[in-house]
């Protein structure tokens, strides 16, 4: 399906210079705040401890924050999920050793400072599991004995947890990058998988770039965005890669930058239908989906908005600054014609 087609073909890589040096320069500057500033990594990389807290009414995350902030536990993050009744609220390791019982006691210090701003107590109360089983948990009540909120879950991850997870997330980074340089290679060229790979890492690391700059919170579920966003941008480019031999077969008079800004040209209409209904579905998240998959679709937009610049203008031009043929792509027979091209031999 096709929104419109273009029967001219847009000079892409004429500029292609200059937008690789302004994509160099984005990089550049990606790293540099990688290495000054680093990733604020989430407690699932660095250990502390995860509570859930659920209010009978709307939580006020003003008054729970202030609460939470007079303990000076450091910094601690309240934020709703799921419903404006659901908080979220992630504690950093307490102590050198971060211990469970450290976690534990420090997790009840945090849900008596939020008992107090609902003008409440709070007393251990004993609650059956849906197992049949006997726990005993902190209960908040107020004078009036109504219960104005409720301790749902209190999770624990210790640094060594965390640190696994680090070198998990760089395996799975590391194992992604090199099943798409294998997949390029084998399916085209060996030039079209360093471009391929080039194009991915520029990807990631402004993604990465960002989230340093900015100081967002980089965590399990932005890795699994980053991963994403390396499927899809090498998507794109393999689109384009296909229709570059493509071309090579059916134009035989045009070089190579003249392929290449036929192939991109020719996908223009698809891109537009592709990344647009993408972006709008993952927009919605970024909007509507509150805090919990707020930093989610946020490196899912960057990613898919830098995937097809570069696509485009990174991965098509290493291409042809590597210096991709025709008999790069094209087997050819004994005689020097393409065994299945109809035409070849014809006398023009």
């Amino acid at each position: 399906m096709e929104f419109f087609r273009i029967h001219r073909d847009i000079p892409f890589m004429r500029h292609a210079l200059v937008l690789n040096a302004v994509s160099f320069i984005t990089f550049a500057a990606a790293v540099f705040f990688l290495v000054t500033r680093g990733l604020h990594l989430s407690i699932e990389f660095t250990g502390g401890t995860v509570m859930e807290v659920e209010y009978v009414q709307a939580a006020d995350l003003g008054r729970s924050r202030a609460a939470v902030d007079r303990l000076g536990l450091g910094e601690v993050q309240v934020q709703n999920f799921g419903t404006s009744r659901d908080v979220l609220i992630r504690l950093p390791l307490s102590g050198k050793s971060g211990s469970d019982a450290k976690q534990s006691e420090l997790a009840s210090r945090v849900f008596d400072a939020l008992c107090k701003a609902e003008s409440g107590t709070v007393a251990t109360k004993q609650y059956t599991t849906p197992q049949g089983e006997q726990v005993s948990r902190p209960s908040c009540s107020t004078a009036a004995g109504s219960e104005p909120l409720k301790l749902s879950r209190t999770e624990f991850v210790g640094p060594s947890v965390g640190e696994e997870l680090t070198w998990d997330g760089i395996k799975a980074l590391a194992v992604t990058v090199v099943g798409i340089m294998l997949y390029l290679a084998l399916r085209f060229e060996w030039k079209f998988s360093v471009a391929g790979i080039v194009a991915n890492l520029h990807d990631v690391v402004i993604i990465l770039g960002f989230f340093a700059f900015f100081q967002w919170e980089f965590s399990l579920a932005v890795l699994a965005a980053v991963l994403a966003v390396l499927g899809y941008s090498v998507n794109e480019s393999v689109v384009i890669f296909d229709r570059v031999r493509e071309a090579f077969r059916k134009f035989r008079k045009l070089n190579t930058r003249e392929i290449i800004d036929h192939a991109i040209t020719s996908t223009i209409s698809r891109t537009i239908i592709t990344h647009g209904s993408t972006l709008m579905m993952v927009v919605s998240m970024l909007v509507f989906g509150g805090p919990t998959l707020h930093y989610f679709a946020l490196a899912l937009t960057i990613g898919i908005l830098f995937g097809v610049y570069s696509s485009v203008f990174v991965a098509a031009a290493i291409v042809m600054w590597l210096g991709v043929k025709r008999e790069d792509l094209v087997k050819l027979s004994a005689s020097g014609g393409d065994p299945n091209d109809p035409n070849a031999g014809a006398m023009v």
